[in-house]
Formats: structure tokens, sequence, C-alpha cells
């Protein structure tokens, strides 16, 4: 296995889809990484050399990614559940935020149903 960025990356597949293991990059930047150090997306992690790698982490470097990425999304939304704004109160009740609608969904975000007590069925 390789590492870069303290993520053990996937030696058989394509360096282009394994670096999307890393938290925080998607295809995209995989592709942009790739590119900017000059090495092909076809090919497999276990063929890579110890240059083309070092490359690699040079360029992933430039990237708020893992941890770091984690403790800043975080720190956004106890920013905003500190002001009082709407997205804020609705992190902070578990409901969505983005305004989908809560009548027939939103199981994911409110959780399982809970029975209501002396209903009858």
């Amino acid at each position: 296995m390789a590492r870069i960025a303290g993520i053990d990356i996937p030696r058989d597949k394509r360096i282009v889809i394994s670096l999307t293991y890393i938290y925080g990059i998607g295809k995209t930047a995989a592709q942009e990484i790739l590119n900017k150090a000059g090495v092909s997306e076809d090919t497999r992690v276990r063929d890579l050399t110890e240059d083309e790698l070092s490359k690699i982490r040079q360029e992933t470097n430039t990237y708020t990614i893992e941890g770091d990425l984690r403790r800043e999304q975080s720190l956004n939304v106890k920013r905003l559940i500190e002001i009082g704004s709407y997205r804020g109160m609705r992190h902070r009740r578990g409901l969505p935020v983005r305004g989908q609608k809560t009548k027939n969904n939103a199981r994911t975000r409110k959780g399982p149903r809970h029975a209501i007590a002396g209903k009858k069925k």
C-alpha cells in the first residue's frame, strides 16, 4: 500500500481512483493533482515510482484534506448554531438544512419513527 496524506491507498486500483479514498479529494481534484504532478491517470498504484509518489504527495499538500477539512466543517456548523441562524437551528434540531420537505421524507435526518402513546392501530 502506498501512503499519501496518512491514508493507505489501494495498490491494485488506478491512481486516479485510489486518490479518491482520501477524504476531501474527489475525481476532479484527483485528475488535477495527477496533471500537475505529470502522472498518467491509467497508472496502477503498484507501478508508481517513489519520485512520482513524492510529486503526488507534494500536490495533495496544497488541498485541505482529512482531519483539517473535518475540523473546518464542524467549526462551520458550530458557528451557525452559535449565531442562531436558520441553518444553525436546523442543525441543532437534526432536521434537513437545505430546504427539503419533512412531511413525508427526511428519515435520514429525523431518525426512526417514534410510537405515539395510546394510539389505536
